[in-house]
């Protein structure tokens, strides 16, 4: 059987990713269990009446039938400046069988407290970052495994626009459409659209993607969500986008697609399906979207119904028109 790790005196989880918090909480608050649980483990939330001496002595209390003391402070970022310099000073000499463990959405490197628990070791500073772009979908499909999911990316996808990128709402949403299953099974697309309310605000970027798979339905559902956004910002949007699938048709007309990002100054992932995209569209066509873009932006600039010019350019935009 492997021998339990030895735990470090200090440990920070920062980030915005609630769900990778909380698992690092539970996995400390686990090494406390026992029938002495509620001696061995405290749990305090920062604010403003949180008093240094009260950490402190918690901090240097010995453990109770146990090798080790956990001692969870919630909201590390909030934590009135005598308390944070408190435990900076008590990280100099700390309590061998007491492990602190700080979160916080956000504090930066450059703060004394980041700083001491960042000395304690290479592993004391938990990352805990929001996924976001590429990195977003097969966090979703990991998630959606821990609840007997088996989620395509298109699915994900459309799961992230609906709800946005907080793990806990994304976890919370698969557990319901895992019981909505039984307790497991596919998940695609359709399902979530059928299952799942929009709680979070469309993206332009993902409207600009529908656009460029010329899938006219999504189009203009998201063109209707998008209302009371500027009309003449998502035609400068859609107009710069057509702009970047003309520059990738180009170069891959020439063989040369390997320098799409570089071309349009993007990392590779934002550009991973131009193009897939630019194929959508036959030779010269884009340029004559280009050339609609620019009809669009000048009926709106002197008057015409924002609806129907929208309309009519994504209309155009997926070849129906």
């Amino acid at each position: 059987m492997a021998a339990t790790p030895q735990l470090l005196c200090a440990y920070l989880a920062v980030g915005p990713d609630e769900l990778k918090r909380k698992e690092t909480v539970a996995r400390l608050k686990a090494r406390a269990a026992g029938p002495f649980e509620a001696f061995n483990l405290e749990e305090i939330e920062a604010g403003p009446d949180l008093e240094p001496l009260q950490l402190t002595t918690s901090l240097n209390t010995l453990p109770m039938g146990a090798d080790c003391r956990i001692v969870v402070v919630h909201d590390a970022d909030k934590l009135p400046k005598p308390v944070s310099e408190a435990i900076v000073s008590y990280l100099a000499n700390p309590n061998p069988a007491c492990t602190l463990c700080l979160t916080a959405t956000t504090l930066a490197k450059s703060t004394r407290l980041y700083k001491a628990v960042a000395k304690v070791g290479p592993k004391a500073i938990i990352d805990c970052s929001a996924k976001k772009g590429r990195d977003l979908v097969p966090y979703i499909q990991k998630l959606a495994r821990a609840h007997n999911l088996a989620i395509s990316s298109d699915a994900a996808s459309e799961l992230a626009a609906r709800v946005g990128e907080s793990s806990t709402m994304l976890d919370t949403q698969l557990a319901s459409l895992s019981a909505l299953l039984g307790g497991g099974g596919n998940v695609d697309r359709g399902f979530v659209e059928k299952n799942v309310a929009r709680i979070a605000e469309v993206k332009p970027w993902e409207f600009l993607d529908r656009l460029c798979q010329r899938d006219l339905v999504r189009s203009l559902q998201l063109l209707r969500l998008l209302e009371g956004n500027s009309a003449i910002g998502l035609v400068s949007l859609v107009t710069g986008r057509v702009r970047e699938l003309i520059c990738a048709q180009s170069l891959c007309a020439r063989g040369e697609s390997g320098r799409i990002s570089a071309e349009l100054k993007k990392q590779d992932w934002q550009t991973r399906n131009y193009a897939r995209w630019a194929g959508n569209f036959r030779a010269g066509e884009l340029e004559h979207l280009l050339a609609a873009c620019a009809e669009a932006d000048s009926a709106l600039k002197s008057g015409a119904d924002e609806s129907a010019t929208l309309t009519g350019l994504v209309t155009r935009m997926c070849g129906a028109a």
